[in-house]
């Protein structure tokens, strides 16, 4: 195979257009296994295919890429960072973007490497052109080359090559391009921050970050909004919030919920705020995270009771995620009957309305009510309990009445609503009191697509596996449910055929 491959190289390089030809080798190599291609491309010089990148006709390019993909691929990082470095340089600047993802393809492959690097760490202007597809005007080239940049960093010669040469100057004047491009250079930094306090460092004397901070106060509320989001990720490490108390961004934070009571635009940033909190009180304490700063709680209540679906979506979110730890729940329980007003209007958005919010509605009254088992002290099931019956005369009837609404989105979340229930013996004793409700539950014709039949099959397990359901729901209801357990998600029961004298 080495020799036919040879041999097609030789006839593409006597064609003014191959078009038919390149279709032929990239065939050819798409036959080949991947295991065997390595081998049947060695020692083979591709010069040939890198020429034909210097056209305009966008058809011999592409099938240029393809080909020099497959045959690339098949080649470790060492031989192409010692025999392409030149021909992946050019690609950087091609003008077409498929070109410049393929070099940048490339060089990511080679910064993973522990031999390659040093070859991408000693050419200079290979990093600089990478920095430069940052500032293109496609997103995917971007995305690409933060990728490669990201991995380099990992490393402390990527980190002292990107920040502590004249490469640092390079992000600086791709930042200056603007607003979009600044940010991506941003996402580059704070990416390159999450890997360890150590590059958390180097960013930081960047004064890259410095000026990310400085945007949250900024007069274009788009930028601030986009500003929050990017702190927001970088909260995601240990080290990264360290930081960010120490420069006294919690509160700058807190000041600016604070603030956009008077602010008329601030439903363009308010959700960003909320939501790092929200993350924050997860990864940090619940308890801790309200305690300190208590606007954080009374805001998310505020939100849940506003008429703006913008906000009311973000709240949503924010009471589901407190409330699927324990010590969320405790925090929501030590508000007391101010919770009570957030609770029906959860339930008054789940039952009509937008079907997005009455999803989000109902999957955060499913995180609110859920408990493992492990979690069931009589306190926090009684709470649970409590919140339940606060959300409607008839809770049951009114989450079975959204599940048989034709909305699949709004049955599956429904069902999740039974699940978080059904591990507990007071939601059991709900669902035997409740007419028709096992029949309901044993029933697999209500909800035919598969998210369904998974959603109705979690409920089942979740029955199953509560060591009260035996008792509470009686034998031959468990023993019913122990059979659809078995029987899994998408059984179909055989209907017998009867032939009928005459039929044809």
């Amino acid at each position: 195979m080495a020799a036919s491959i040879e041999s097609l190289l030789q006839e593409i390089s006597g064609v003014d257009r191959p078009i038919e030809e390149l279709q032929t080798l990239k065939t050819a190599l798409l036959s080949i296994p991947q295991s065997s291609l390595a081998q049947s491309v060695s020692g083979q010089r591709l010069d040939v295919i890198f020429s034909l990148l210097n056209s305009n006709d966008r058809e011999q390019v592409g099938l240029c890429v393809d080909v020099l993909e497959c045959i690339l691929m098949a080649q470790s990082p060492l031989q192409i960072a010692q025999n392409y470095r030149t021909e992946l340089q050019r690609g950087l600047k091609h003008p077409l973007e498929a070109v410049k993802i393929l070099a940048l393809t490339q060089i990511g492959r080679l910064v993973e490497n522990p031999v390659s690097v040093t070859e991408i760490l000693n050419n200079h202007t290979i990093l600089q052109a990478v920095i430069y597809c940052i500032g293109e005007e496609k997103m995917s080239v971007a995305k690409k080359a933060i990728q490669c940049l990201t991995k380099l960093s990992h490393s402390k010669p990527g980190l002292d090559k990107l920040f502590q040469t004249d490469l640092l100057q390079a992000l600086n004047d791709v930042m200056a391009k603007n607003d979009i491009i600044r940010y991506r250079i941003y996402e580059l930094v704070v990416e390159i921050s999450l890997v360890s306090p150590i590059s958390l460092g180097y960013c930081a004397n960047s004064n890259i970050i410095s000026k990310l901070l400085i945007e949250l106060t900024g007069d274009d509320v788009l930028i601030r909004a986009t500003a929050i989001e990017m702190v927001t990720i970088l909260a995601q490490s240990q080290h990264g919030r360290q930081y960010l108390a120490q420069q006294g961004i919690m509160d700058k934070i807190a000041n600016m919920i604070r603030g956009a009571d008077t602010d008329p635009i601030s439903s363009l940033y308010l959700p960003g705020l909320v939501k790092f909190f929200g993350k924050l009180a997860i990864m940090e304490s619940p308890q801790q995270v309200c305690e300190a700063y208590p606007i954080f709680l009374n805001k998310v209540f505020e939100m849940a009771l506003d008429a703006d679906p913008a906000v009311i979506g973000v709240a949503l979110d924010t009471l589901g995620l407190l409330g699927s730890t324990v010590e969320g729940k405790q925090v929501l329980q030590k508000t007391g009957v101010k919770f009570n007003p957030v609770l029906t209007r959860m339930s008054q958005l789940a039952t009509s309305g937008a079907t997005e919010l009455r999803v989000r509605s109902l999957e955060a009254m499913s995180q609110l009510l859920a408990l493992e088992p492990e979690q069931q002290t009589d306190d926090l099931l009684a709470l649970a309990e409590s919140w339940f019956l606060l959300l409607s005369n008839q809770p049951m009837d009114m989450i079975l009445n959204i599940s048989a609404q034709p909305f699949p989105e709004l049955h599956c979340a429904a069902l999740q609503v039974f699940t978080a229930i059904g591990a507990q013996p007071w939601g059991q004793r709900l669902m035997i009191n409740t007419p028709g409700f096992m029949e309901f539950v044993l029933d697999r014709s209500t909800g035919q697509s598969k998210a369904a039949k998974d959603a109705k099959f979690e409920l089942v397990g979740s029955l199953v596996s509560s060591t009260t359901a035996a008792e509470i729901l009686g034998s031959q209801h468990y023993i019913s449910l122990k059979s659809y357990l078995r029987d899994g998600p998408y059984y179909v029961s055989a209907v017998p055929m009867v032939d009928t004298e005459g039929a044809n």
